[in-house]
């Protein structure tokens, strides 16, 4: 086959994949679907002590019977508490751009899952616990606002900065279908590091598909420089994972050094404060794209496959 020849199959391969692609984004696009976003922050806001009684009966998920009534009625006129209110309303006024956000996630969510269900969305504060920010059950999704008022925020100052990088407001769609993705996602094991690579990886790509309107940074956490950095230095990322036997060694330190959430990832070498944290998912995720390139998986079923088998079709060949 001459060169041009090539170049004519595989421009044309390409516009029918951007003619799927459309195809199948303005079937989603057409699913009827609505809800509504239950501001439970502003309803105890503005709630008297009079009120709490209605409040337990509308929202009894968020009203443990452990605790006392009291503790309730002492919140309401709680400073701190006053202060995290107001700060949240403020960044949230309304809740409309988020809203229709999470409209298009859950209509790409019903169009490859029939089963899907749209839960009661109710946003909340949970006093800056910034590992719960979001909860998704079948049934319900809770958004503690107070977890993404901007990263520079006053609340923020005394968690890590690489945290308080990603408590703002363009993180909340990305937090719950990464929430989602969890829910979907299946392995046998997670003892290597590919392993945990793959698993990652599969998250990220969950959010490829279900929401395509996000950026790829937005998706992983990363600043745009962080991402460029990571687009760079995937072959000698890759390469340093190879020669030194990393991805089918069980040793949990590796998670720690290239998956975890960090400032940056531990190579023990001078690029480590160049580096962006989590450099394993980033190329769990490149693996699984191009496992879902070479073999058209349908993504509810990708979520099920083992990494050995995602790793061994995908045929990845990093960026050089």
């Amino acid at each position: 086959m001459s060169i041009r020849i090539y170049i004519l199959v595989i421009f044309a391969l390409f516009l029918w994949s951007c003619d799927n692609d459309s195809k199948v984004e303005n079937e989603i696009e057409a699913i009827e679907l609505d809800f509504v976003v239950e501001r439970f922050d502003k309803a105890y806001a503005d709630a008297e002590v009079k009120d709490l009684p209605k409040l337990k009966q509308a929202y009894p998920f968020l009203f443990s019977k452990q605790v006392p009534d009291s503790i309730w009625v002492k919140r309401m006129s709680d400073t701190l508490q006053d202060m995290l209110l107001n700060e949240v309303n403020k960044a949230y006024p309304d809740f409309n751009e988020e809203k229709e956000d999470l409209r298009s996630l859950f209509k790409h969510l019903k169009y490859y899952d029939k089963t899907f269900t749209v839960p009661r969305v109710v946003t909340l504060t949970n006093d800056v616990d910034y590992r719960n920010k979001v909860i998704v059950t079948d049934t319900l999704l809770l958004i503690a606002l107070d977890n993404f008022l901007g990263e520079n925020h006053e609340f923020y100052q005394n968690i890590p900065r690489y945290l308080a990088a990603n408590m703002q407001s363009n993180q909340i769609v990305p937090e719950v279908a990464e929430n989602y993705a969890e829910k979907y996602a299946f392995q046998t094991n997670r003892k290597t590091l590919l392993d945990e690579m793959i698993y990652f990886g599969k998250l990220l790509y969950f959010k490829d598909v279900m929401t395509p309107f996000v950026s790829d940074e937005q998706k992983i956490g990363y600043t745009e420089q962080e991402l460029k950095w990571a687009e760079a230095n995937e072959s000698p990322i890759w390469s340093h994972f190879i020669e030194n036997e990393m991805l089918f060694n069980t040793d949990g330190k590796l998670s720690s050094r290239f998956i975890a959430d960090a400032p940056y990832s531990k190579f023990y070498l001078e690029l480590d404060n160049e580096s962006p944290g989590r450099l394993g998912q980033y190329i769990g995720w490149q693996i699984v794209r191009a496992y879902a390139e070479n073999t058209d998986e349908n993504i509810m079923s990708l979520m099920q496959k083992e990494p050995e088998e995602i790793f061994n079709k995908s045929k990845f060949k990093p960026k050089q």
